[in-house]
């Protein structure tokens, strides 16, 4: 009897935030998130036609990789349901460089100092700007976007 009455949890990988829900194409704006080609995205373009007097309205949506830079198009029926993905942005701040990984410290009212090490040094102008701040001395925050149990970062700022 007690067999029955215990519930299943699930795995503490389960827990959480799910990386994605549901939102109907026609819902959509540009400069929102939706999943393409089952990758996160940013809208860049989306628009509506409309077709024939027996068809339904069809909404062209392309959309930038938020983590690779990749452009993807897809043509839906405004009626369907897409995925859309969770997107976070979350400030940290640098305590260190090394072997191209960042090390990365919670830095806010509710965290409590968690450190974070598996962020690698992005490449291109950011990257190279976080390496000369770090080498002079520089303290600032790194801003690191997340979706899909991907994280990036993808800006610097001043400590406030």
């Amino acid at each position: 009897m007690s067999d029955a009455l215990e519930a299943d949890f699930g795995s503490g990988d389960e827990a959480g935030a799910k990386p994605t829900y549901t939102a109907q194409a026609s819902s959509l704006r540009q400069n929102g998130h939706v999943m393409l080609k089952d990758r996160p995205c940013k809208i860049t373009e989306i628009t509506t036609t409309t077709e024939g007097k027996h068809g339904h309205s069809k909404v062209t949506i392309v959309g930038v990789d938020i983590f690779t830079g990749d452009e993807y198009e897809d043509v839906v029926p405004s009626t369907q349901n897409l995925d859309v993905p969770n997107v976070s942005r979350k400030d940290y701040r640098l305590t260190n460089i090394e072997d191209g990984f960042l090390h990365l410290m919670d830095y806010g009212l509710m965290d409590c100092g968690d450190m974070k090490a598996d962020l690698k040094v992005p490449g291109g102008d950011l990257g190279n700007e976080i390496q000369s701040r770090f080498d002079n001395g520089v303290e600032f925050m790194v801003t690191v976007l997340s979706a899909c149990g991907e994280e990036k970062a993808i800006a610097i700022k001043k400590i406030a």
